[in-house]
């Protein structure tokens, strides 16, 4: 069988039978392209090379879903996956922020449906948060105020609004743990209201 000559659901199908050859090939078809997607965001050679490698074993040892019908933008989401999960690992860069923003509304871009449902979700969460602490996380990142100036509106002391801001952002933390796509429309949310 000539593998380059089979286009990508063929490709689907024999990975689905575990077929090392069908892996092979979507491998030299697409590495390169998805190492130059995850460098344009990270622009890390070891964190790009880790990001494909590791959609490649996912590739290999996941049941992958049936309704899969464009391979090469379901490669690139993957990859901007784990480039998201890599910054979020190493948030000391003083442009976290801004990459994942990239590679989070890159992913909802390919992807409003999950970007809708994300937007509900997101919009969940800040309503179960308690009110006083929603409050002035709302005047933190949508009104864009400092502590200083949230404690002056609010008549409370600045560590009052610091102890507030962390319950809050815990709380948050803990219900996003378990979504990842979720923490992806977190930040997005985040970055465009900072």
């Amino acid at each position: 069988m000539l593998y380059p000559e089979l286009d990508d659901i063929q490709l689907l199908r024999l990975l689905q039978e575990k077929n090392e050859d069908a892996l092979a090939e979507i491998y030299n078809r697409y590495w390169k392209l998805l190492y130059k997607s995850a460098y344009a965001i990270v622009q890390d050679e070891a964190i790009s090379k880790d990001a494909v490698q590791e959609v490649f074993i996912a590739l290999w040892q996941r049941n992958l879903p049936e309704d899969i019908q464009f391979l090469k933008a379901y490669l690139h989401q993957a990859v901007r996956f784990q480039i998201l999960k890599a910054i979020k690992a190493q948030k000391t860069d003083e442009h976290f922020y801004e990459r994942l923003a990239t590679v989070t509304s890159d992913i909802f871009y390919d992807n409003p449906m999950l970007f809708k449902e994300q937007e509900a979700l997101l919009k969940d969460i800040l309503h179960s948060l308690p009110e006083d602490c929603r409050q002035i996380f709302v005047m933190s990142r949508e009104e864009q105020l400092t502590y200083k100036q949230i404690a002056a509106q609010l008549h409370i002391s600045e560590k009052t609004v610091e102890k507030k801001m962390s319950i809050c952002l815990k709380q948050i933390r803990q219900i996003l743990e378990h979504n990842r796509a979720l923490l992806a429309a977190f930040v997005v949310f985040l970055t465009s209201n900072r």
